[in-house]
């Protein structure tokens, strides 16, 4: 964990901050967090990925409070394009889970931090302030289990490459790399025309691509549609 003393100092206004969570009652206990300290500033909520995209480009926060699990763009997803608009803003990365999936996929994504959602108003208070400030910091569990990572030598995590996308998602994009038709998958996973084509629309939001080229480059990028090429 990062020390208080680690934080800004000598900062004349205060943290603005962009809360993300699709939970009222979560966002309603930030919120009160937050008016509980003076020298942090509520600057908007959003209870979507989309949301926050905006409410980033057009509120100006130093710090943004983001859940990895909501309806349509995930979190993560959500970081990628915040910060693609705006290279300095700070996301902490606020959620219930701890896998090493979402962990990697999190930095990856450029957050400054991961914190379990059930972590006490005190640390984090002291993380937004060390955020802001430019540290980077960790959950104590998270941190451990990084430790333990390297500490074993492994080079990278197996994590999912797009943990942005739904099971289903994946499976058709897996099938998408392997050059098959939108009829032909959806006779192999016994779903309609209209539901894979609703699919891809999804994947190639999630993944920014313009079409079904691009969606392939970056599946085969990734390591999918490996398994048979199409002949």
């Amino acid at each position: 964990m990062i020390e208080p003393d680690s934080a800004e100092s000598g900062r004349t206004h205060p943290i603005r901050i962009v809360v993300v969570d699709d939970h009222p009652v979560y966002r309603d206990g930030l919120r009160a967090l937050i008016d509980r300290s003076p020298d942090l500033e509520l600057a908007g909520e959003a209870s979507t990925g989309g949301d926050a995209v905006t409410l980033a480009r057009t509120s100006g926060p130093d710090v943004i409070l983001m859940d990895i699990r909501m309806p349509g763009m995930s979190g993560i997803e959500a970081t990628r394009q915040i910060l693609a608009a705006r290279p300095a803003a700070r996301i902490l990365i606020l959620t219930m889970s701890e896998d090493d999936d979402s962990l990697f996929a999190a930095m990856r994504a450029g957050a400054r931090g991961y914190l379990p959602k059930d972590s006490d108003s005190e640390v984090l208070v002291r993380s937004i302030r060390a955020v802001a400030a430019g540290d980077v910091i960790f959950g104590e569990s998270i941190a451990t289990r990084l430790q333990a990572f390297f500490a074993a030598g492994q080079a990278r995590p197996t994590a999912a490459p797009f943990p942005e996308l739904t099971d289903r998602e994946d499976e058709v994009l897996e099938l998408i790399a392997r050059g098959l038709a939108n009829r032909t998958i959806a006779v192999q996973l016994g779903i309609s025309d209209k539901t894979v084509r609703n699919h891809v629309a999804n994947i190639f939001n999630k993944l920014q691509v313009a079409d079904r080229a691009q969606a392939i480059i970056r599946a085969r990028e990734a390591g999918l549609g490996r398994e048979t090429e199409p002949g």
